[in-house]
């Protein structure tokens, strides 16, 4: 069986297990959650499991897990290095015991990856004392790998220390994580594989399962994310993890189950500046310099009808924002404007409010935003055409897109100098007055999107595009 990621198009439209809710880390926030176990648990054998789908790569370590004797010399952590490998890392009293290090990279941002990690020193094959699954298959390519001692003493479930998720917690706290976990287990205790936590559905697409039955043991949880004022909540019964820097707007339901289009860091890096992106790759920022920071989303379309909001939150230079659509054909970031290349169509918030579509502009006189107003874009991939919302409220009718009709559109957008954005295409970044869904009922908009128009998540796709 070949592993797969859940790709934007997967198979699933319904049925199944459905994960509601995963919580979105801010690296630029230092999000983290922690908590100190009361004793200590099973230090020979547990399980640890999470999905995660990443937001921003930094070129710095990330922390998905990280536990210690309340030291350096005495940590457990598993997270991403800065570059793009995963790494997992067992110390005790300043010396290695286990360790894993991947060939693979984890660079597809547009994807959700299962990883479960296996602890199990009491085995009497060195080689089976430390596992690592990748989306329901075993991980057997390292660069660097070593095994713990027969029966010696992980630092996971020690007790003493703390449990942090989201950082490196051994010292004053490093390496935060960006980007969206979901189901996160730790099992205390027991030495399980993947098919504790997964399957491989008739498209051979890796998926999860129900974890809710399993024994947790003395300091194993579960975090399900489903409390949006407590996204800490341990759903197994024990004690709740504290969350730092982390709110009510960082729950999501860009899950395992639904995966929600992002705005792309891969694609916007091949410029020569970068804008910076933050809150799981929905806040897009211009670097301050006198430079147009393009970006483009994760998925792309070429039939349908699709919906998603955008929201100025910031102030500084406001009217140097720039919404719409790209053609995948661009393939890279243009040195002009998008706007200013065949296949793209963008709204000017300027000029009063015009478009740039296929280096020319279109007249529209719609207006522009100000703070805090929300755009609704209605891209209609049947017709070819475009529509425009200012705060619920139509101002460009059906605009013809021009020459990336017929291609794979893409939500786009611009930022000039410190120009920015917050963007919701479907699970928002920042708080709503109303949660109003699709006519499938997917994603949570300011504004009901018009009828026959649907949140880009891979359900939708797999239904409409």
């Amino acid at each position: 069986m070949t592993a797969q990621t859940i790709l934007p198009a997967n198979s699933v439209v319904s049925g199944g297990y459905a994960v509601d809710n995963s919580c979105r880390f801010d690296d630029g926030d230092s999000a983290y959650m922690t908590k100190t176990p009361d004793s200590a648990g099973n230090r020979d054998r547990w399980t640890f499991s999470t999905w995660t789908k990443r937001g921003n790569l930094s070129g710095e370590y990330q922390t998905i897990i990280s536990t210690s004797g309340g030291s350096a010399d005495d940590t457990d952590y598993l997270y991403f290095n800065a570059d793009d490998t995963l790494h997992v890392h067992l110390v005790v009293s300043g010396s290695a015991y286990g360790t894993l290090y991947t060939n693979k990279k984890f660079r597809d941002i547009s994807a959700w990856y299962h990883i479960i990690l296996v602890y199990d020193s009491g085995n009497g094959t060195a080689g089976d004392r430390l596992i690592m699954y990748i989306n329901g298959v075993r991980e057997t390519s390292f660069s660097a790998s070593s095994f713990p001692d027969q029966n010696a003493d992980s630092v996971m479930t020690l007790g003493s220390g703390g449990i942090d998720v989201g950082r490196d917690g051994s010292s004053s706290g490093s390496g935060y994580l960006d980007g969206y976990l979901a189901e996160t287990v730790l099992i205390d205790g027991l030495a399980l594989d993947a098919t504790s936590f997964g399957e491989f559905d008739d498209s051979g697409i890796w998926k999860p399962i129900d974890v809710s039955g399993l024994t947790f043991g003395t300091n194993g949880f579960y975090l399900d994310f489903k409390d949006s004022s407590n996204l800490g909540n341990d759903a197994n019964g024990g004690t709740d993890f504290g969350e730092t820097n982390i709110a009510a707007t960082d729950q999501s339901t860009d899950t395992c189950t639904n995966n929600f289009n992002t705005y792309s860091p891969l694609w916007a890096m091949q410029a020569i500046r970068v804008p910076i992106f933050a809150e799981g790759n929905l806040k897009i920022t211009g670097d301050g310099d006198a430079n147009h920071h393009q970006v483009m989303g994760t998925f792309a379309v070429n039939k349908g009808k699709w919906y998603w909001e955008a929201k100025f939150t910031v102030s500084a230079d406001l009217g140097k924002n720039k919404v719409g659509i790209m053609s995948v054909d661009l393939g890279s970031p243009q040195t002009d404007e998008l706007g200013d290349q065949s296949g793209s169509c963008l709204y000017i918030n300027e000029d009063g409010g015009d478009f740039r579509r296929d280096n020319a502009t279109v007249d529209q006189n719609s207006g522009v935003f100000t703070q805090n107003q929300i755009i609704g874009v209605a891209l209609n991939m049947d017709d070819g055409e475009i529509s425009i919302y200012r705060d619920n409220s139509l101002i460009v009718d059906a605009l013809d897109i021009g020459n990336a009709d017929g291609t794979y559109v893409t939500p786009a957008s611009m930022h000039y100098r410190s120009a920015g954005m917050e963007f919701n295409f479907g699970s928002a970044p920042y708080a709503l007055t109303s949660a109003a869904a699709d006519g499938d009922g997917f994603g949570a908009f300011e504004f009901a999107p018009p009828s026959g128009y649907f949140a880009l998540c891979s359900k939708n796709l797999a239904e409409y595009g």
